[in-house]
């Protein structure tokens, strides 16, 4: 037969055991992370500082760094979300103005319309606006990202260029979500 105290410790241990099963059992988040039931998930985001790797490239090799952002989300259907990548170059080719990298060289402005995930690799693409190297508007972009924090990659592809832009990044995470 079970004592007063010994009843009020199993009663007790299994309210707690109780508690921990319905915890988890009305837990609406999946292994992934992402509401199991929400249809508008994310498919990825990150932001942070990048370096071009080779900079403005062959003769001259000028610094550049990027400040990128972006989300994609699944929405109706469909994919929406933002891209914004702001690079800027050295005021002058040599001296002290050199490492001052503070002249707009570029600003894409960008509306996510598709996007795919294979393993930690997302392509994002879309339309962005152009100001600076490539200026246009309506200009389609692409922009493939590696999952991850400081020293992930990422590659962005405008169409009024004929070259990517290899970057590599130094501060900041790119978060790639597993697509069901």
């Amino acid at each position: 037969m079970l004592s007063k105290s010994n009843l009020s410790k199993s009663v007790i241990v299994g309210l707690l055991v109780l508690a921990c099963v319905l915890t988890l059992l009305l837990s609406t988040r999946t292994v992934a992370g992402r509401d199991s039931e929400n249809s508008a998930g994310s498919i990825a985001r990150g932001a942070g500082t990048t370096i071009i790797h080779g900079g403005t490239g062959s003769p001259s090799f000028l610094p550049v760094i990027t400040t990128v952002a972006f989300h994609a989300e699944r929405s109706n259907g469909g994919v929406t979300g933002e891209f914004d990548c702001l690079a800027f170059a050295p005021e002058a080719p040599t001296g002290p103005q050199s490492g001052q990298l503070t002249v707009n060289a570029m600003y894409v402005v960008g509306k996510i319309t598709g996007a795919s995930v294979h393993e930690d690799i997302v392509t994002l693409t879309g339309v962005s606006n152009i100001t600076g190297l490539g200026a246009g508007t309506n200009v389609p972009f692409t922009f493939i990202a590696h999952r991850g924090g400081p020293g992930a990659s990422a590659i962005l592809t405008v169409n009024s260029l004929t070259f990517p832009f290899n970057e590599i990044l130094v501060q900041g995470a790119f978060e790639i979500h597993d697509q069901d």
